[in-house]
């Protein structure tokens, strides 16, 4: 009888166990999050969170209150490769996170590719249709009719925005585009570039078998614009 009693006490206590650790993991992704707060240096003129980034994002995985971005191109014409490895295309990405480019959201402005040419010797862009043509003064202006409806729709204003790039430039870029356009810029995290992310959740795209790459882009989760539908302001 004390062995059955004792058996019995031993199945509730890990139940209790078990429960406790449920319940802490479920209050951990419906607590409150830090503001969005910039961090210093090189990577705060980018946008980069202090608070929630490159290394302390998969502490925030998996929220219900949270929607995930990364704005890369999945196959960039600017040359990133110049920069890190293979960073003009899309070697990997965080789970949970969904694709949508910056360069289909707003056109670039001619300071911000020279910019780019001047620092890292880039002769290419995206050039194609975007959404809202970047004025140069901190406004926009939309390209489409559609255009605050689709924006609206990848990046719904109810939600926290956790926003990831290849270094973290264009996820500021399209932090500053949102604020711009009204959202809370309380609400809107530049979490950083996936080249600075050594997490658990990593999902890789990039494979290399006996020297040979290969990009299994089908992989990512990604958010496509069919701007031959839209209607044009």
């Amino acid at each position: 009888m004390k062995k059955k009693n004792f058996i019995i006490l031993i199945l509730i206590l890990i139940l209790i166990m078990c429960l406790g650790g449920y319940l802490l993991v479920r209050k951990d992704k419906n607590s409150s999050l830090p503001k969005p707060e910039l961090t210093g240096g090189e990577r705060g003129k980018l946008g980069i969170d202090k608070n929630i980034n490159e290394k302390t994002v998969d502490n925030y995985l998996e929220r219900k209150d949270t929607v995930y971005r990364d704005v890369r191109m999945i196959d960039d014409p600017a040359d990133w490769s110049k920069i890190v490895e293979d960073g003009d295309k899309i070697t990997g990405i965080v789970k949970g996170f969904s694709v949508i480019p910056y360069p289909y959201l707003a056109s670039f402005t001619d300071e911000y590719k020279a910019n780019l040419t001047k620092q890292f010797g880039f002769t290419d862009f995206y050039s194609g249709p975007s959404l809202y043509k970047d004025n140069g003064d901190g406004t926009y202006t939309a390209n489409y009719k559609e255009s605050l409806s689709i924006l609206k729709y990848y990046f719904p204003k109810g939600k926290n925005i956790f926003l990831m790039c290849g270094g973290g430039g264009y996820a500021g870029k399209t932090k500053e585009l949102l604020i711009a356009l009204g959202w809370d810029k309380n609400k809107i995290y530049d979490v950083g570039g996936y080249w600075y992310y050594n997490g658990k959740n990593k999902i890789d795209i990039l494979t290399k078998v006996n020297g040979k790459k290969t990009f299994n882009f089908w992989k990512i989760p990604t958010y496509n614009i069919d701007f031959t539908t839209l209607t044009k302001n």
